[in-house]
């Protein structure tokens, strides 16, 4: 069969096999009485061979080893090209996400993209000024950046930066940041709920919300204490169990004062604490009187009927210094006479 036939059938062009035959990977067998070039169907099967190797990645060099070198072993090339292809799909994969971010900026003209270029790579800088003056630059950053990069940040001011400029994206942030909420790794998951925290809107609420049941402690430890400036009594629990647990305490009772604005949470938040104060007692842990002196502080600035009741149950307490603040809050309150 003459070359030109061998070109059709094949699909390999005359010139890719003129080059083949200059390699050495497929000699034609023989000539026709004219001198042109005639292949065997042995040439024409190494001919396939050479392609099928070529299309899992091989070199030319590489395909006439394969083909030639009885000691080749392909197990381990094959393990040599499945790293080179995942290196390649890795490379393409990050190529493709930069190119993704830099079209969703909406770039007028190339100065907008070398300017989202520039802002990327500062966001990926081992510098962590770099980083934070990337974060707080005035022109906008896309936001699935600004959400890879809060959720690998470890500087607490960098940190700070990203979740400001996530506030400012809007309400796109909030479903990306949900990923970081499930993540094995627990300093992700800390950094997904604190930038949600940051974030204003029904979305991020609704988060938040979620995160309430969240298997992790601290992930619902956060999140309540931001629902709790949000108005949303759902985290009356978690915050109540933060002040009897001495866990942040004082910013969760803070939380709960601003709930308490609501007289309906308000009851809510005292009985929520006098269950716990029964506990307390029923467990007989009077010798540590700690969790009671951090519950009358909390029922301190919590309005209404409820937080009475437990107040006046406290000015019994066996620990004085319950006993007595639990007395002058009642009397600041006008509902015990002066001493």
């Amino acid at each position: 069969m003459l070359i030109g036939e061998v070109a059709r059938r094949s699909g390999v062009s005359a010139r890719m096999l003129r080059h083949y035959e200059s390699l050495g990977l497929v000699r034609p067998t023989g000539r026709t009485g004219a001198g042109y070039r005639e292949y065997s169907a042995d040439d024409i099967r190494r001919i396939f061979h050479v392609e099928s190797l070529r299309s899992l990645g091989l070199s030319l060099r590489e395909v006439g080893r394969a083909l030639d070198d009885p000691g080749f072993a392909p197990a381990r090339l094959v393990d040599d090209l499945v790293a080179r292809t995942r290196e390649r799909i890795a490379a393409e994969t990050e190529l493709l996400g930069r190119l993704r971010r830099i079209g969703a900026a909406g770039p007028e003209d190339w100065e907008d993209v070398l300017q989202v270029v520039a802002l990327l790579q500062d966001l990926g800088s081992d510098s962590a000024a770099r980083r934070q003056s990337a974060a707080l630059s005035p022109d906008p950053v896309p936001v699935d950046a600004l959400v890879e990069a809060a959720l690998a940040e470890d500087d607490p001011h960098v940190a700070g930066a990203l979740r400001w400029a996530l506030a400012r994206a809007g309400t796109d942030g909030p479903p990306l940041l949900e990923a970081g909420l499930d993540s094995p790794d627990p300093d992700i998951r800390d950094r997904a709920v604190r930038s949600l925290a940051a974030i204003p809107g029904d979305a991020a609420t609704a988060l938040l919300r979620d995160a309430l049941a969240h298997a992790d402690v601290e992930v619902r430890r956060r999140a309540a204490l931001a629902l709790g400036t949000r108005g949303v009594a759902d985290a009356v629990p978690t915050l109540v169990a933060m002040v009897v647990d001495d866990v942040h305490d004082a910013d969760a009772a803070d939380a709960l004062t601003a709930l308490a604005a609501d007289p309906a949470t308000a009851d809510r938040i005292a009985e929520a604490l006098a269950a716990h104060l029964d506990a307390h007692l029923d467990a007989h842990l009077d010798a540590d009187p700690a969790a009671r002196r951090r519950i009358v502080q909390a029922l301190a600035d919590v309005p209404g009927a409820a937080a009475e009741r437990s107040l006046m149950q406290l000015t019994a307490d066996d620990d004085r210094t319950v006993a007595l603040t639990a007395a002058h809050v009642l009397r600041r309150r006008g509902d015990l006479p002066p001493a």
